[in-house]
């Protein structure tokens, strides 16, 4: 019975082991506050609203859907998450009238209170305060090439600091939206956070070391210049369906749609989510 015993506790433990060592690609890239979402219509869709969106959350969404607005839409949020980090946003579409299109202009900001640092040697801290955060300034294009068929592009400017170090980046988006002829059915399409890889640089990465320990009389004062990994962007691939299924019958639309994900940072997914609307009411 004892050696039945080990040699299950021996399976159980190889197992958890095996389990232990699986790697998965969460956190491996910068500027990860890319991929909060923004737009209660989105969020409250299961984020499932590549196909849906037509509305000035396209900038984050598929800029393909700021050709689809009907006039001109500012957008302003701001949450509050664990350990009093607070993630804003604001966003406007502006149409372009003559020209063509719509215009959309777009910031994301994640911040945080200051916080003590702490060393090896001072684990409780030293007094000294610093503080981080990052943020994201975009511009967006949409523009309907028929009355079915919708493109979009966007680039932004990404900014992230720690201390006395920061990284900066350029991405690239686009996006396609597209009206079918069967029942109502709409397909999108986006391609987010395509761009440049992101690498920490500041004066906290000044560093003194001896250049050769082993020599007796070196300078050990010798200024060194730490070089850190660069990280690529969160880069996300999304094209979803969606579909009204009531077509305003009894006053009443039933909008139904699923998303597909394809990011680099972390497992594909498939969200899903509808939206029932009573007139223009509820």
């Amino acid at each position: 019975m004892r050696v039945r015993r080990a040699i299950v506790s021996v399976i159980f433990l190889a197992c958890v082991g095996l389990n232990g060592q699986e790697v998965t690609k969460v956190g491996t890239t910068a500027a990860s506050f890319l991929n909060i979402h923004i737009g209660s219509r989105g969020v409250g869709m299961g984020s499932s609203y590549v196909s849906v969106c037509e509305d000035v959350s396209g900038v984050y969404w598929n800029p393909a859907g700021l050709a689809r607005m009907g006039g001109m839409e500012v957008e302003f949020g701001h949450t509050r998450w664990i350990a009093d980090i607070g993630f804003s946003h604001a966003a406007i579409g502006i149409p372009l009238g003559g020209i063509g299109g719509v215009l959309g202009l777009s910031g994301r900001f994640l911040t945080m209170e200051e916080m003590e640092r702490t060393t090896v040697l001072e684990p409780e801290g030293t007094g000294e305060m610093f503080s981080a955060g990052s943020y994201a300034f975009g511009m967006s294009y949409g523009r309907s090439l028929t009355d079915r068929f919708s493109i979009g592009i966007g680039v932004k400017y990404i900014h992230e600091r720690i201390y006395h170090s920061s990284a900066s980046g350029v991405a690239f988006d686009v996006g396609t939206l597209f009206d079918t002829q069967f029942e109502g059915l709409r397909i999108g399409m986006s391609i987010t956070n395509y761009g440049t890889k992101m690498r920490l640089e500041g004066r906290d990465m000044l560093t003194q070391v001896d250049v050769d320990p082993s020599v007796s009389g070196n300078n050990r004062t010798i200024n060194a210049n730490l070089q850190t990994d660069s990280y690529d962007l969160p880069l996300l691939f999304r094209v979803g369906m969606s579909m009204d299924v009531l077509k305003g019958r009894y006053g009443s639309h039933l909008i139904v749609s699923v998303d597909a994900l394809h990011p680099n940072d972390d497992v594909e997914s498939v969200n899903v989510g509808c939206e029932y609307r009573l007139g223009e009411l509820v």
